[in-house]
């Protein structure tokens, strides 16, 4: 019979209970995250706006590097773009994203935002402006936007102006809010992925 040594008998069976309590520590943390009846009820639910309708703005340059709007008009929301119209002739088309990007811009780099008539305020004051701060995320051009007659002399007529008050009343009118309810991507799974519930057949 082999004899093992005291010492050798002694370190293993230390090793045997390290890892037992090893494995049961972590069986136990599964156990309880997997079962924490809190963490199943769990729901929150939250206010979700959507619109129909956006913005086409018409834009153009009225003397080198000065700008007006000429004409809004409402469109489906993902048609929504600045139509700018420069003194050489050519035509550009920017999407929300890149009128966003410029109205970023305008903020970080000027400390006096909307004293000047270059493009980035025609889309921070124009209906694009207003579009794009209707989403909570741009919701901080609205600071700039208190007074909505500040923006009248940035329209190339009481025209202009009348248009984009028709054109910002449609967005208003396409509102739509409903309420959304969540629950947590585990739900009630149990440890090996089964669900604690009667499978549909």
């Amino acid at each position: 019979m082999t004899q093992l040594r005291k010492g050798s008998f002694i370190k293993k069976a230390k090793d045997i209970s390290m890892a037992g309590a090893l494995a049961l520590a972590v069986l136990s943390g599964v156990g309880l995250t997997s079962c924490s009846s809190g963490d199943d009820e769990a729901e929150y639910s939250y206010e979700e706006t959507t619109y129909g309708k956006g913005i086409r703005s018409h834009i153009s340059e009225v003397s080198p590097g000065e700008f007006k709007i000429v004409s809004e008009e409402s469109v489906p929301v993902d048609s929504s773009a600045a139509i700018v119209s420069y003194l050489d002739g050519h035509k550009d088309t920017l999407n929300p994203t890149a009128a966003k990007a410029l109205i970023d811009q305008e903020i970080r780099t000027n400390s006096n935002v909307g004293h000047h008539s270059g493009l980035s305020t025609m889309l921070l004051y124009g209906g694009m402006g207003y579009f794009l701060g209707r989403n909570s995320g741009n919701s901080y051009m609205n600071n700039y936007r208190q007074d909505p007659n500040r923006s009248r002399g940035f329209y190339a007529s009481s025209g202009a102006w009348a248009s984009s008050r028709n054109a910002v009343q449609a967005v208003d009118a396409s509102r739509s809010v409903r309420t959304v309810t969540t629950r947590p991507s585990g739900g009630r799974k149990g440890f090996f992925g089964r669900s604690s519930g009667r499978s549909g057949g």
